[in-house]
């Protein structure tokens, strides 16, 4: 679960985030765990919250990007499928690149940046 300083990549699709940051770090937990409730556990959000951005997810692809299990000892889960972490790896990648291409720039903005007060 990289995430780059200085930089906010969001793939769009009929004018919403397809996946950005925050998507991308939910279908990391779900893959990591195995259930949307343990993922956004981890991330400190509402299971809500998360079950609503795995419809997005699965709605703007091709087909579905986490698959859900009901039922059983266990409650069931859920499972980041292989077009999902296809999507994730190309989604990190691209992130990797784009914040390769600016570091130098991103670099010289930050030094422009005001300084926090000191506590």
């Amino acid at each position: 679960m990289t995430r780059y300083k200085g930089l906010t990549l969001r793939v769009l699709s009929r004018a919403r985030p397809a996946i950005g940051p925050g998507k991308a770090e939910l279908l990391d937990h779900i893959a990591a765990t195995g259930s949307i409730s343990a993922a956004a556990r981890e991330m400190g959000m509402s299971y809500r919250r998360a079950w609503k951005l795995v419809e997005a997810l699965n709605e703007d692809f091709s087909g579905p990007l986490v698959e859900t299990a009901t039922g059983g000892k266990r409650g069931g889960g859920a499972t980041v499928t292989e077009l999902g972490l296809d999507v994730l790896r190309r989604y990190r990648v691209m992130e990797l690149r784009a914040s390769t291409a600016i570091r130098r720039e991103l670099g010289g903005i930050e030094r422009l940046l005001k300084r926090p007060p000191k506590a």
